[in-house]
């Protein structure tokens, strides 16, 4: 049986649950490429998913602490919708094939972070589903997320400098 080393996945599992919301207060931090935070907007934000699905996977968040959809102002609603279109215009970056764009309502749903609704942005490249997660239980991630956020960085940055988004 051949191993692949995945080391960082360990603090997730290892890792005492944070109190409060990390949605909540990783933006009030000054530290957005630690936290990971890559575009701030008026009333949400876009993050980078921490044990992401595949490389490369954003959510959108609203600033406040809500927990259901329709608690949404106008302006939020808007403004998500538009953090998507960035997101997905960012992760040109990366080349994917295709996105799955959604969210997980309450925890039966797959919501980890419950209690702050948040879309999930997620890229996928054809031939990105294989025997490994079926059969061995195991999700082979390209690149550190370090490298992925510098990408996505520039081109955050390439994009703004166009007037693209």
């Amino acid at each position: 049986m051949k191993v692949i080393w995945a080391p960082w996945r360990i603090e997730y599992i290892t890792k005492e649950k944070e109190a409060g919301c990390i949605f909540c207060e990783k933006p009030k931090e000054t530290r957005d490429r630690e936290n990971l935070i890559l575009f701030r907007g008026k009333t949400g934000f876009i993050i980078m998913n921490r044990y992401p699905y595949t490389n490369g996977h954003l959510m959108a968040v609203p600033y406040r602490h809500i927990k259901e959809l329709a608690h949404l102002t106008d302006g939020e609603k808007l403004e998500l919708m538009n953090l998507i279109i960035k997101s997905t215009e960012i992760l040109k970056a990366i080349n994917p094939d295709g996105f799955n764009i959604g969210m997980n309502i309450g925890r039966v749903a797959g919501a980890g972070i419950e209690d702050h609704i948040h879309f999930h942005i997620v890229p996928r490249w054809n031939g990105d589903t294989n025997f490994m997660p079926v059969i061995g239980d195991v999700k082979v991630m390209p690149e550190y997320l370090d490298q992925t956020y510098i990408k996505l960085s520039q081109q955050i940055k390439n994009n703004e400098t166009r007037g693209e988004i």
